[in-house]
């Protein structure tokens, strides 16, 4: 998929609106719109990436403020005490949708494992 046709892309890029939760130069952050938590918030790279897989060590420090960015979410919207949960989905049998990178922040209510 082109970065033209990425729906992540078009958020960051500002072609279709939403509300961000938080935003820099790096990482761009939004409430999901089909939430699977009471809580649900997507940390995305600015940069496109369609998986996981395509990342390699250049990408060491971006994966880490992707990580710091969601807790430091977590914190801000009063999540971190009770608890959260971090996904990241990797490919179709991974349960990614969205060829984009990204996590998934999920809290508001107890989280049981496995999930699914």
């Amino acid at each position: 998929m082109s970065t033209d046709n990425c729906l992540f892309c078009k958020l960051i890029n500002g072609d279709i609106k939403t509300d961000s939760v938080y935003e820099d130069d790096d990482v761009f952050s939004f409430y999901d719109v089909s939430p699977q938590a009471p809580v649900h918030i997507l940390v995305i790279p600015k940069q496109h990436i369609a998986t996981l897989n395509d990342t390699d060590d250049s990408h060491t420090n971006l994966l880490g403020k992707l990580v710091l960015t969601a807790k430091a979410i977590a914190k801000k919207e009063g999540l971190a005490d009770n608890g959260y949960r971090l996904v990241m989905n990797c490919n179709e049998d991974g349960g990614q949708t969205v060829f984009h990178i990204h996590l998934h922040l999920l809290a508001g209510r107890s989280l049981s494992w496995p999930p699914g």
